[in-house]
């Protein structure tokens, strides 16, 4: 999916159409083929091994190995793996898919072909790591002692717990054979580059993917006691990793990755500032409150609902017409058995904080294009949708209480579907207000 980000005056005076051109604006920012020109290396004196794991890993290889041919055809050889549905068809990068956001047999073995890849490697050698979203549950390799069916468990429950992304990522890297720097050090002697799409608040290196390719300063300890403040049972083999510190990840410093070098080639700032700019020539002034916001997607709407409200009432802190852009990645503590991904509870929290607040419209979407397991994007919540709820007999509250936002959206027409969009920059809020 390659959105254009054009706009036009029938756009502008559309609030649904607006808000979709902004996401898809945003969306169409992060595409590898935009950003991933300007960070491509010389040409080693031996090998050139393409690898990676995420939702853009497939797309990343695509404009990689397209700007490789067409500047020189040194021999290129690679294998990388994304999720079910994000394939890219390359001519010398294997592309494979597997499982998100829970592992599974695929990935395992993926991140066997690709360690298998990286060994026995020289200095002339150059190892280009192309690590987006994703990348966690697709690059899988138990720690010592553990099995894939231990991985799903914790997995699953780190998902339910409402951990943030950072606490489940230094779990995952502190029980895996491959995160934490763990594949970089396999690498070794070979030159390594690392090219990131972030997806992570902060745009921490370790964080994407659960850092394969980079040093984790954290330790097993701090995984432990993430485990115990969520309250999430581990089996004993897992426990005991942690423990004993065995399952110790790459540390900055270490030798190995001495001819290791990172770079980000797009974030989430660089996809929020795209929309801002359609914003602009609409005649709506933006305003980024953050690319980074975390916590309870209920929570973070209120919030947000609030500053909304403020505005539309009395033009504080910001002057009509304008739009409120943010970025991030919230958490969702599940007590229900509904279908909700954190976007589209935000989005129906947001609507019942806003109480249907005349001229404030909202999308909030997953810019990879699946709000959590759903293979849909989002939704737009309007002014009208809470009465259209109710005339429909749906009790808003109670879609939420159940965690099922995703059903909530599509009775109502509202959901946001994309499809693959082959690249991943985290969440997108805008609220709309007139």
């Amino acid at each position: 999916m390659t959105p254009s980000p054009a706009t036009d005056t029938a756009t502008s005076s559309d609030p649904r159409a607006l808000l979709r051109h902004l996401f898809d604006a945003a969306v169409a920012a992060a595409q590898p083929a935009l950003c991933l020109p300007a960070h491509l290396p010389p040409p080693p004196k031996g090998r050139t091994i393409v690898i990676g794991a995420g939702k853009a890993s497939a797309a990343m290889a695509r404009a990689f190995e397209d700007l490789w041919t067409a500047r020189d055809d040194s021999p290129l050889e690679g294998l990388v793996v994304t999720r079910y549905g994000y394939d890219v068809p390359c001519q010398r990068i294997e592309i494979l898919q597997a499982a998100h956001p829970v592992p599974d047999a695929a990935g395992q073995q993926a991140a066997q072909r690709i360690r298998e890849l990286v060994t026995g490697l020289t200095k002339d050698d150059l190892v280009v790591a192309l690590i987006s979203g994703g990348g966690s549950s697709l690059l899988v390799a138990p720690g010592e002692g553990l099995t894939l069916e231990d991985k799903q468990a914790v997995n699953s429950a780190l998902l339910a717990s409402g951990a943030t992304i950072s606490e489940m990522n230094c779990v995952r890297r502190h029980l895996s054979n491959i995160k934490g720097g763990r594949l970089a050090a396999a690498c070794h002697p070979a030159r390594l580059l690392t090219l990131l799409i972030s997806d992570v608040p902060g745009d921490s290196p370790m964080d994407i993917a659960s850092g394969p390719t980079v040093a984790d300063s954290t330790r097993c300890a701090d995984a432990l006691a993430i485990v115990q403040r969520y309250q999430i049972a581990v089996p004993p083999a897992m426990r005991a990793l942690l423990e004993s510190g065995a399952g110790e990840t790459i540390k900055p410093g270490d030798a190995r990755l001495q001819n290791s070098s990172v770079r980000m080639i797009t974030a989430p700032q660089m996809a929020l500032q795209a929309a801002a700019n359609i914003a602009q020539k609409a005649g709506y002034t933006p305003y980024i409150l953050g690319d980074s916001l975390e916590g309870e997607s209920r929570d973070v709407a209120k919030v947000l609902g609030g500053i909304a409200r403020q505005v539309a009432l009395h033009g504080q802190p910001f002057q009509r017409p304008c739009v409120l852009l943010s970025g991030g990645e919230t958490t969702v503590t599940i007590r229900g058995q509904g279908r909700g991904g954190r976007n589209v509870e935000f989005l129906l929290a947001l609507a019942v904080a806003l109480g249907g607040a005349p001229g404030v419209y909202a999308l909030a979407g997953d810019t990879d294009g699946v709000d959590g397991a759903e293979e849909i994007a989002g939704a737009i919540a309007t002014p009208d949708t809470l009465e259209r709820a109710w005339g429909m007999g749906m009790n808003p509250r109670s879609y939420l209480d159940n965690n099922d936002a995703h059903s909530f959206f599509q009775k109502l027409g509202d959901s946001v579907i994309t499809g693959p969009t082959l690249t991943n920059v985290n969440d997108f809020r805008a609220i709309l207000i007139n």
